[in-house]
């Protein structure tokens, strides 16, 4: 893919004048292309998923009222109120939001790899409209010179100079070329309906290109050293990370969590007698922690990660084996 977009701009640097027509027609691919779009919707839901991560388990609430009262020294227990507040441990919220920013990071050479992809494809189709369109030029050319020959031939029969046959011939093979150039035509509107669903226009819309195509006499090089660089090596650079961030964040998760609460109760006075403390509401503060005893899940997740990083590490391994190709 690298080396198709290289070619291009190549082509581009040697036919400036129209050229410019066509990095107009690939602006316009990479703004109205319904998959580019996709990924860059697609990115913008993994950026946004960062401000979930800000988020602490819900608060409790409790109301109770006491049926059957308990009578205490101080009066009866009437009704009481709970309130409390569980939370991450320390550097847990910062690891999620390192892991879902890397996820994002990853989601967004998708958007690199779909906008490249797409100006190879614009560029390929392009030039093959040129193509086409170039041996219909020569077949017009060449079907206008058989006609001459034919109106050469009918003449040298007429003065017992030639065959029928040769003008037999000679109509055959403008009918095959006349064949031909009905084929041509066919797949130029064939190309011309693609070139238009990449730009997402409609399929009817005439394409301009080029008249005249300038190569240079330079031999193309490719200097592979920069396939290092290349958006969908880098991609699994950014899903390794996001693996990585994975596991620190499965370590915090592994953490206790901390808890605050406050219980309050209501006490009536007693009516029997008279004291300082008579009636005095219960104000008791709470501290809670909870520990994940049982914690398979989290070196399960170890290994699940260990493995996607292999996994990973292959994939990237492959795809630079194919790009080298």
């Amino acid at each position: 893919m690298k080396r198709t977009v290289l070619i291009i701009i190549w082509f581009l640097s040697f036919t400036f004048s129209n050229a410019q027509q066509l990095e107009t027609l690939i602006e316009e691919a990479l703004v109205n292309n319904p998959e580019i779009q996709k990924f860059e919707l697609q990115y913008n839901i993994a950026s946004e998923k960062v401000n979930e991560v800000y988020t602490i388990p819900n608060a409790e609430f409790g109301v109770g009222y006491f049926v059957s009262e308990p009578e205490t020294r101080t009066g009866a227990q009437r009704f009481k109120v709970s309130a409390k507040q569980m939370l991450p441990w320390f550097g847990n919220i910062t690891a999620r939001e390192n892991y879902v920013s890397s996820l994002a990071d990853a989601k967004y050479e998708d958007i690199v790899i779909a906008k490249r992809k797409l100006i190879a494809s614009v560029g390929q189709s392009y030039y093959r409209l040129y193509a086409n369109r170039a041996k219909q030029e020569v077949l017009i050319k060449n079907i206008k010179l058989l006609d001459t020959y034919e109106t050469l031939a009918l003449t040298s029969v007429e003065v017992g100079k030639a065959s029928v046959v040769d003008v037999l011939r000679l109509q055959m093979r403008q009918n095959e070329m006349q064949q031909l150039l009905d084929v041509l035509r066919q797949y130029y509107l064939s190309e011309q309906t693609n070139f238009n669903k990449l730009l997402n226009r409609d399929k009817a819309i005439t394409v301009n290109v080029i008249n005249e195509l300038k190569l240079p006499s330079e031999e193309f090089e490719l200097n592979l050293e920069n396939l290092a660089l290349h958006p969908e090596l880098l991609k699994y650079d950014k899903l390794y990370q996001s693996v990585e961030q994975s596991e620190l964040l499965n370590q915090k998760e592994s953490s206790p969590m901390i808890g605050f609460g406050l219980d309050y109760i209501n006490v009536d006075k007693r009516p029997d007698i008279n004291f300082s403390d008579n009636g005095k509401d219960i104000i008791m503060p709470m501290v809670s922690l909870s520990i994940p005893i049982f914690n398979k899940k989290y070196k399960s997740k170890t290994k699940q990660n260990t493995y996607q990083n292999q996994e990973i590490k292959f994939q990237k391994q492959d795809r630079l084996n194919a790009l080298e190709t």
